[in-house]
């Protein structure tokens, strides 16, 4: 079990490390401002984001502190699932370094700038998804993997 911790651990602050320096990236490139990757589809734009996914609880007084808390609790929740027989698999323990990897990314951002840098901006005619980050893809993928594996009942 250690071995697994150990692992997930150097994957997970990989990821966050990965994040940090795209993040550090973006803030130089994009302070000009928007860069389009793929006309009518993709772009880079700075985005600030106070709240949680897709902004919500942004107008929630002491929302920083909250996500800060939250953030905790699910850490500690990926770690509890990775120690036990649901985490003994290969592809969970990816998965629940991206959720890990993500969070603590997104958490350096709350603790530092007190919001959450975006800058994956996506559209396709008036559709228009919310700007996100790596740290955001890192857990969305993870959760939907172990999402699936519960919902299938298999590990």
């Amino acid at each position: 079990m250690k071995r697994r911790l150990l692992k997930l651990a150097v994957i997970a602050l990989a990821i966050a490390g990965l994040d940090q320096l795209i993040k550090l990236i973006m803030l130089s490139w994009l302070a000009e401002g928007p860069v389009t990757v793929i006309p009518g589809f993709a772009r880079f734009v700075l985005i600030y984001n106070t709240g949680a996914a897709f902004g919500s609880f942004a107008e929630v007084d002491g929302a920083r502190w909250i996500l800060v808390a939250a953030t905790f609790v699910a850490l500690g929740l990926a770690l509890w699932v990775a120690s036990g027989r649901l985490g003994q698999g290969k592809a969970m323990l990816w998965a629940l370094a991206g959720i890990c990897g993500g969070a603590i990314g997104n958490l350096i951002d709350r603790l530092y700038l007190g919001k959450v840098v975006d800058f994956v901006d996506l559209h396709v005619g008036a559709f228009h998804w919310p700007a996100f980050n790596l740290a955001d893809a890192a857990i969305t993928l993870g959760g939907i993997y172990v999402a699936i594996v519960m919902i299938r009942g298999k590990v």
